[in-house]
């Protein structure tokens, strides 16, 4: 049996090339050299040696993309460019082999057996729809028809870190590839609750994952994915916090709070090439079921314990034709159409509130792209798309008291939305590796529910709009040792989505927050310097405020807008050393510098976490077929807030992770 000729082939050249990389989603089918937008590109070999392990380590590597880590898996801001969501519906998407997750409680996945991360900033609604108003993020796993062979690891770390998984891929045939993947994972935690005595973020976690891969003839594949992951974990590390110090007291209150989540997600992608044109089918289900248990005052009183279910099933599909071959003038017609349930309770006891809220919806788009365009090498592209959508929330709320149900409100609601959002772009390809672009994209998210409110007025909350300007440009030098990208942007939106407490002080509910703007500059470039050394930097600045927001008797008009750093750093880079010595075959050293901030946790800008920056490294040792890594992160032990909240009107943070560091060891046969 064959070990895996790529992933080792990817140890001896720990950085990808970028324009060898063909961006290969159903949205575009370019060289990535090619696309007149930015795009981040997080490679194999980057994965590897950054030792990412989850979607939320990539936050910072990608010029101004942000992912707080809230204290637990039940949800995953998403921030690019200054657009994000706290709560509710994400305003970044994702997808995962072309499967869309809707829901941002699935966001925050296991990383094994991914080939590459890309990053497209900016709207991508034109394209993908609903809800992708900062971006996207597209996750690619490994073909089963390139990878062959079995690959088994095991990681042991402080906090104790352990993480076990093992892969197969093999054929039955150059035409038919399979794989199968599993890992489980746990960590002890890595903050004490004081009152328990006990660690408050322990976590455990398993996932499997099936591929089946056949390509039956030059014309037709297809792909069928199905992926299981089951977690629980405690969380929400948050203590006391001092305002005028910035201190963040230790985790101390009286309820253990959890959160326990199962999803299944599944696929199927079918693939059709005739004469003029290419057809694609992709078919999406998902399942999630959940509970979140959490002591809600974070205090040692007993004051307000909620315990929160939720189940959902999501099924999508989406149909595509484009123009084949790459002629002068090239285009794409698309239709996707989505079923979404969601059936949730939350328990205050004696208050319990049922909420059934489905969503359906459809789309149609076309994007044109026509070359020389008066001038050779100039290039323009249209697009256009219309969304609508309907959703319901069927809302009761009742009180147990006495074992006697006494119905306090039940409400049934309907909305539906309806958008066209147009794109146009002009790019300038100077040669394959150098080019200069323009666009002005329309942006959509879509309204909806709130699940806590105080008044009837409050259940539903507007869609938010914006207008996205950009320039920027790819360049290449000393030929083609040092590539990058830079951009400028300027984002107009209105009826901004803002998460707010509810005057009690229990929960939070979205509102529309008038009119806002995003302005910024994005850099990244990587360079080989030598044989063995590659160097890579990305750097992002954001400025983000309400240009018109009043609430209640506050005027917050001016202000930066929460969860928004206003720079993003990264310095990385990467030497390998080829000893063919009798004991070690080859040496990769990886380090990397990520920088965050300046950004404000409120409205009233009156809590902010200042720049920081937090120092990983890597050195991994491998013989044949048997690989040794060696792994630091926050090095220095860099003390910051990862996360600020405000409840029953008392200010609480949770800390960042201390260094954390391990070993983790792989064998492919």
């Amino acid at each position: 049996m064959k070990s895996n000729p790529i992933e080792n082939d990817t140890l001896k050249k720990p950085h990808v090339v970028l324009d060898e990389v063909v961006i290969t989603s159903y949205k575009e089918k370019k060289n990535i050299r090619e696309i007149p937008a930015s795009v981040s590109l997080v490679s194999l070999s980057e994965i590897r040696n950054k030792n990412i392990m989850d979607v939320k380590e990539i936050s910072s590597y990608v010029p101004n993309l942000f992912i707080p880590d809230y204290g637990s898996k039940l949800t995953s801001p998403v921030y690019i460019r200054g657009i994000g969501s706290k709560i509710n519906a994400p305003s970044v998407g994702l997808y995962v082999d072309g499967i869309p997750f809707f829901e941002k409680s699935v966001f925050d996945f296991d990383m094994n057996e991914v080939e590459r991360v890309e990053v497209l900033r900016g709207p991508q609604g034109t394209l993908y729809g609903r809800n992708t108003m900062g971006g996207i993020i597209n996750v690619y796993t490994k073909n089963p028809l390139i990878y062959q062979g079995a690959t088994l690891s095991a990681t042991a770390g402080n906090y104790g870190q352990t993480r076990f998984s093992g892969s197969y891929y093999g054929k039955l045939n150059d035409s038919f590839g399979y794989s199968v993947a599993g890992s489980y994972k746990h960590t002890d935690g890595f903050f004490k609750n004081m009152y328990t005595g006990s660690m408050a973020d322990n976590q455990n976690s398993a996932s499997g994952k099936l591929k089946l891969f056949w390509k039956k003839s030059p014309r037709f594949n297809s792909n069928l994915m199905v992926n299981y992951e089951y977690s629980d974990q405690g969380g929400y590390p948050y203590g006391l916090m001092d305002l005028k110090t910035g201190e963040i007291g230790d985790v101390n209150y009286n309820r253990y709070s959890s959160y326990r989540r199962g999803v299944l997600t599944s696929g199927l992608t079918m693939n059709y090439s005739f004469d003029k044109f290419l057809l694609k089918s992709v078919t999406g289900y998902q399942y999630f079921d959940d509970r979140q248990a959490i002591d809600q005052d974070f205090t040692t009183k007993d004051l307000y314990f909620v315990t929160q279910t939720q189940r959902q099933h999501m099924i999508s599909e989406e149909l595509e034709m484009r123009s084949a071959g790459d002629s002068r003038y090239t285009w794409l017609n698309g239709f996707f159409a989505f079923h979404q349930s969601s059936v949730s309770e939350v328990k205050v006891l004696p208050i319990v509130k049922d909420y059934n809220a489905p969503t359906d919806g459809f789309a149609f788009y076309h994007q044109s792209t026509l070359k020389d365009l008066i001038l050779e090498k100039l290039s323009a592209t249209v697009g256009l798309r219309l969304d609508y959508e309907k959703s319901s929330q069927d809302y009761d709320y009742v009180k147990i008291v006495s074992d006697v149900t006494q119905p306090v409100q039940s409400l049934d609601t309907k909305l539906d939305f309806s958008k066209l959002t147009p794109k146009f772009s002009l790019q300038y390809q100077f040669t394959p590796n150098n080019m200069a672009y323009a666009t002005v994209t329309n942006g959509y998210k879509t309204g909806g529910f709130n699940t806590s409110f105080d008044a009837d007025k409050d259940q539903t909350f507007k869609p938010e709009t914006s207008w996205n300007y950009e320039v920027g440009g790819k360049f290449s030098f000393f030929g083609d040792r040092l590539k990058g990208d830079a951009s400028l942007f300027y984002i107009d939106w209105r009826n901004q989505q803002i998460s707010q407490p509810l005057a009690s002080g229990k929960g939070l509910m979205l509102r529309n927050a008038g009119k806002s703007y995003s302005k910024g500059v994005e850099l990244a470039m990587q360079g080989n310097v030598c044989k063995g050394l590659n160097l890579q930097m990305s750097y992002g600045y954001t400025e983000a405020k309400f240009r018109s927001y009043i609430s209640g008797a506050n005027d917050f008009s001016g202000n930066y807008i929460p969860y928004i750093p206003r720079q993003t750093m990264m310095l990385g880079g990467d030497y390998t050393l080829n000893l063919n010595s009798r004991f070690i075959e080859q040496l990769v050293f990886s380090t990397q510098y990520i920088g965050t901030g300046k950004l404000y946790w409120n409205d009233k800008n009156s809590v902010n976490q200042g720049y920081y920056g937090i120092l990983n490294g890597k050195v991994s040792a491998r013989k044949g077929n048997l690989m040794v890594d060696f792994w630091i992160k926050n090095a220095t032990s860099t003390h910051y807030t990862a996360f600020y909240l405000e409840s029953l009107g008392n200010s609480f943070g949770q800390k960042g992770k201390p260094m954390t560091l391990g070993t983790t060891i792989s064998y492919s046969f």
